[in-house]
């Protein structure tokens, strides 16, 4: 049986304040929070962004897409797919070989902070979950990686 490359996957959880990033291993199926990047009304440091996807060799990138619960785009889903066409033009711009793509997030941070609660990795409602809601949008990705959708897949606005 041929064994698969192992492959790094950047999960971002998009935010115009702070963007959570876990790291997610194709091989184990599994993710690990990274670190929550602040953020300029919802735009990185774009260098240092690039830097931590060209330092630890990301494969991929998926960016969480924030959709109503009945499943229309919000402002928020907007800004963060203009985020996702942004961070795949600056990747080819710089000829950084890495995939970007979308996945549904809904209820992301709503079970970051219950299950944050649960472990006691945080005390206080106003801790930053956004790192745990990265993972568990890798988590989604994993479990069905036919989930995510193509950046010019989605209509932009």
């Amino acid at each position: 049986m041929k064994q698969t490359a192992e492959q790094l996957i950047l999960g971002l959880d998009y935010g115009v304040k702070k963007m959570g990033m876990a790291l997610g291993n194709s091989i184990t199926g599994t993710a690990r929070s990274f670190d929550i990047l602040a953020m300029n009304n919802g735009q990185p440091d774009w260098d240092n962004l690039l830097g931590i996807i060209q330092t630890w060799g990301i494969h991929h990138v998926v960016v969480g897409l924030p959709l109503n619960m009945d499943g229309s785009s919000s402002m928020l889903s907007k800004r963060a797919h203009k985020f996702a066409r942004r961070l795949a033009h600056r990747l080819m711009e710089q000829r950084i070989k890495v995939g970007v793509s979308l996945c549904d997030e809904r209820l992301s941070s709503v079970d970051a902070r219950e299950m944050a609660w649960e472990n006691g990795w945080i005390d206080d409602e106003r801790a930053e979950i956004d790192d745990i809601s990265a993972c568990i949008l890798l988590s989604s990705y994993f479990s069905d990686p036919s989930s995510v959708m193509a950046i010019d897949a989605i209509k932009a606005d």
